[in-house]
């Protein structure tokens, strides 16, 4: 009998071990799913802020002449999406 109690005691002290272990590892997951957040917000910011970058930079080329044909495409594209979008907003505002 002595043989099982200490088996039961063993058991339960391990039992014991595993409970707080997986405690620490639920709490390790949930700052490190705060963490991968705040990475995630972060390299979004990031994305716009280099998104706004290039096209100052191209913004920059076109004021001293510097385009490519190509450069000078894209830059006609992107002008031509911004006046299709002035012109919904307008078109809504005149509704």
């Amino acid at each position: 009998m002595p043989e099982t109690a200490q088996h039961i005691k063993r058991i339960n002290e391990k039992l014991q071990q595993l409970l707080k272990r997986f405690q620490q590892l639920q709490k390790d997951n949930e700052r490190q799913s705060k963490r991968i957040a705040i990475l995630e917000e972060e390299k979004a910011r990031n994305a716009e802020q280099v998104t706004q970058l290039q096209q100052q930079v191209t913004i920059l080329k076109a004021a001293t002449g510097q385009l490519s044909d190509t450069d000078k495409k894209e830059l006609e594209k992107t002008v031509s999406k911004y006046i299709r979008e002035i012109d919904k907003c307008i078109s809504l505002l005149s509704s």
